[in-house]
């Protein structure tokens, strides 16, 4: 983007009554009717730092459709400091011109670092003691399309690694937690704790679409990962037990199974089953935590009160954050 992309502000360095006039990524557009019964536009503008909303007052449909979720947007207005948090209103959103994207504004996770963690999940997988996992691991490793797919989706569309190669991220940062701390628990299989990592989201990769933003597909919405990962899991034995000639232990396969399905831990968070072996109550705590760290890490970066030794209240956590070294020791009251 040479001459915008040198004096471009971040969304994570953008401050109150700042100009803007720059190019982001849209995701979420929303033509919406106030209580007068005026339209306006919503949406969120992204870069590789951040997320900030924008509202365009007086918004018509014609103005709507000039660009597409997904697509380079140049954005034209003014951030003010809402509710502790930053947003964007804005008076022109367009569809940016091809020479002003610089498309390393926008990336989170490098090709090559990605390529880096590919190599690494291919080779924890590849050393599973267990000759049946190992198969069944073998099989999702040598599916082109799985692998292109799972390389490169995000883990989520809001709260944590929701960016291109985020799932993969994800996965292979659990994977390496669970290779720290398998050795402090005798009872805890390794093996099973480790495919059970690497397949526990497996199924983001047909719920979750990144080709128009960050938005769910029709078979996300219905279905949900555990159910599309689940049903992958389930072809994958075929073809690893055709693969290897020998038929994974009934016993054995309803482990991994089971750590899909109980993964997020509550029934009311979306898992069919509660975990029930020492694996899936590990993979539960640990995939919380690795989510949870990360998205406590957003929040701290992207927050607008730089004053302040504590961000916004979040209501989806419910509480501040402390970033520490502000003007005050004492917590603000909400």
């Amino acid at each position: 983007m040479s001459a915008v992309s040198s004096s471009r502000s971040f969304v994570n360095e953008l401050s109150d009554q700042q100009g803007v006039d720059q190019v982001f990524v849209a995701s979420d557009k929303q033509l919406r009717t106030n209580r007068q019964g005026n339209t306006y536009l919503q949406l969120d503008l992204s870069d590789r730092t951040g997320t900030i909303n924008a509202r365009m007052w007086n918004a018509t449909e014609d103005v709507a459709r000039l660009f597409d979720n997904g697509d380079y947007v140049r954005a034209v207005g003014k951030t003010q400091l809402f509710q502790g948090a930053m947003q964007l209103i804005a008076t022109k959103i367009v569809r940016a011109k091809p020479q002003d994207v610089d498309e390393a504004d926008f990336v989170v996770v490098s090709t090559e670092q990605m390529d880096q963690m590919a190599v690494r999940l291919a080779e924890m997988l590849r050393g599973l003691g267990n000759p049946h996992l190992r198969h069944l691991a073998e099989t999702y490793l040598a599916d082109e399309e799985f692998m292109r797919k799972f390389t490169t989706a995000p883990a989520g569309v809001k709260n944590h690694h929701a960016y291109r190669g985020g799932l993969l991220e994800h996965v292979v940062n659990l994977m390496e937690i669970v290779l720290l701390i398998a050795d402090r628990y005798p009872n805890l299989d390794r093996d099973q704790l480790l495919i059970g990592a690497f397949l526990h989201d497996s199924g983001k990769i047909v719920e979750l679409d990144s080709s128009q933003g960050l938005t769910y597909t029709d078979e996300g919405q219905l279905l949900g990962h555990i159910v599309l990962g689940f049903a992958m899991l389930d072809r994958k034995r075929a073809e690893a037990e055709a693969m290897s000639g020998e038929r994974i232990p009934d016993e054995l396969f309803m482990r991994i199974r089971h750590l899909i399905v109980s993964h997020h831990g509550e029934n009311e968070f979306g898992s069919p089953t509660v975990p029930m072996t020492v694996e899936a109550i590990a993979l539960h705590h640990l995939d919380n935590l690795d989510a949870k760290i990360h998205h406590f890490e957003q929040l701290l970066r992207d927050d607008a009160n730089s004053a302040s030794a504590w961000t916004q209240y979040h209501h989806n956590i419910g509480r501040k954050l402390y970033k520490g070294g502000g003007a005050s020791s004492s917590s603000p009251a909400r």
